[in-house]
């Protein structure tokens, strides 16, 4: 009995040593810039980005994965030595390599044979193995194998992500935007605007708009290729698609137990090549590079906005920078690439620069409401 009370009181030191070691990382990190974008034309309509691409690893998915450990960690699921696993080539397996590596834990990325070697070196950086498959479809069955394997722990994003984040504060996305905005001339938004990843990020918002009795409106945005529009839709959970999102970090083969519909007032379906002319848009306004995923977010801000102009309402609008468009050297920004995928973003740059100019919005999207 002594035994087992100090081998008890050793794994709850290691815990209490981790969890702390995350939580000072967080107080050593400033909160993440919220930009308002000059647009003179759009009278009464200010818009705003929250710019995610500023944490330590440089996405919206620092947060996700900060919590995600927090979670497994006070759950009792990560030890000493745990192995933790993930089912994810990108900017979630970035950043969970960079805590596994800060609490000692070994850390292993689940992903295609066909990741791009920038990814790999990124993972890699942190600590991280990175663990192929040539089946894509086995990613979660594979990450699963994995952890039992290696006597591990599967994080698996999309199931735990709105429940490992305190929608009612605690310094989460939400309360970070509504404090922010406390002292512009809209300070609450007629609209939060976000793509759909795991799901987590807008079940804590749209969460939180609720809890704190907001008038704020949540939409979320989808791209091609992915279950979350047609399931919000039809209310069908099942809903599923053939092909993987062309849009990193957003967009899935299937609905993810992380994504609440419920939570959710609207939902836009975005074309590929809308997301791509809207990165290209943005980025040029910015003077910096961003990624697909926040394009995506701000073709569907700008229809919110002109929706508004036509109403002729006034308010703020807020969506994400999800993260930096450096990564994406080889994909969206590569001609060669955007070929070989069939998207043509240019038919559309010239109709959200007009927009932008004063002009009318004269892209039709594809949108439900609930």
């Amino acid at each position: 009995m002594a035994g087992e009370q100090g081998q008890t009181a050793t794994s709850r030191d290691w815990a209490d040593r981790a969890v702390a070691a995350i939580e000072a990382d967080q107080h050593r990190s400033a909160d993440t810039h919220l930009w308002k974008l000059d647009v003179t034309p759009l009278p009464g309509i200010d818009l705003y980005l929250k710019d995610e691409s500023t944490h330590p690893t440089g996405s919206l998915k620092h947060r996700l994965a900060r919590s995600l450990f927090l979670y497994a960690l006070c759950n009792g699921l990560i030890r000493e030595g745990t192995a933790v696993i993930e089912a994810s080539s990108g900017s979630t397996a970035v950043s969970e390599a960079y805590f596994a590596r800060m609490i000692g834990s070994p850390f292993y990325a689940v992903m295609p044979r066909s990741t791009s070697r920038e990814k790999i070196a990124a993972i890699e950086h942190y600590g991280g193995k990175c663990h192929f498959i040539d089946d894509g479809r086995r990613i979660y069955a594979e990450s699963a194998e994995l952890a039992e394997r290696l006597g591990g722990y599967f994080m698996d994003q999309f199931t735990h992500a709105e429940r490992a984040t305190d929608w009612r504060g605690n310094n989460n996305i939400a309360e970070s935007i509504f404090q922010q905005m406390r002292t512009e001339r809209f300070p609450i938004p007629s609209w939060v605007v976000m793509g759909a990843g795991t799901g987590g990020t807008s079940a804590t918002i749209g969460r939180y708009i609720r809890y704190k009795r907001h008038a704020t409106r949540l939409s979320v945005a989808d791209v091609e290729h992915s279950a979350f529009f047609e399931g919000y839709s039809t209310r069908d959970a099942g809903c599923s698609s053939e092909r993987p999102s062309r849009i990193e970090g957003i967009g899935r083969p299937r609905v993810e137990p992380s994504f609440v519909p419920g939570v959710i007032d609207h939902m836009l379906r975005i074309p590929d090549a809308v997301s791509i002319a809207a990165k290209r848009v943005l980025s040029r306004r910015l003077g910096r590079r961003v990624g697909g995923s926040t394009g995506t977010n701000f073709a569907a801000m700008c229809f919110h906005a002109a929706r508004m102009v036509a109403a002729g309402q006034s308010g703020s609008l807020v969506t994400l920078i999800c993260d930096s468009g450096e990564r994406y050297a080889n994909t969206y920004y590569s001609d060669e690439w955007l070929r070989a995928n069939a998207i043509d973003p240019s038919p559309f740059e010239p109709v959200l620069e007009s927009f932008l100019a004063g002009g009318p919005f004269e892209l039709k999207l594809e949108e439900s409401w609930r």
